[in-house]
């Protein structure tokens, strides 16, 4: 589990946007592959320019935790969700419905690097990570 002040410090020592934007890529590049079974139409994020795929799955190792797979094929937009899946890993589902968008887009100042369609693009993907964490944990927390 990272912490929003752990990007931003990152982000405030990088500078300039060249930089943070290759920071991004590396971000992405860095996510593990996405198993291919969970690149659904269901898992699909709708109203993102890029193709987009999440899923969220109850952490086997830490009882409420949430654990997400994700891929994305744009590389700055895969580093904005390999960000998001730091930010959010770990953390119960209540815990991550608390994660403002608004907040981390303002803090690493994403809200003036990116364009309009990916702004709503990234939003709807956040949105769509807190639903799948709270069916997740609802799905683990369900009597077998």
């Amino acid at each position: 589990m990272t912490d929003l002040q752990e990007f931003v410090d990152t982000f405030e020592l990088l500078g300039d946007w060249d930089q943070r934007y290759q920071y991004l890529i590396e971000l992405g590049e860095q996510l593990p592959p996405m198993p291919g079974e969970l690149k659904t139409e269901d898992n699909r994020v709708k109203g993102c320019m890029s193709t987009v795929h999440i899923h969220a799955y109850p952490d086997p190792e830490q009882p409420g935790a949430i654990q997400y797979h994700g891929d994305c094929d744009t590389a700055v937009i895969k580093g904005v969700l390999a960000l998001l899946i730091q930010l959010s890993s770990g953390r119960s589902a209540a815990e991550i419905n608390q994660l403002d968008m608004d907040e981390i887009f303002e803090k690493l100042q994403l809200d003036e690097q990116l364009s309009p369609n990916r702004h709503i693009g990234v939003y709807a993907l956040f949105e769509m990570m807190k639903n799948q964490a709270r069916a997740a944990q609802q799905n683990a927390s369900a009597p077998a």
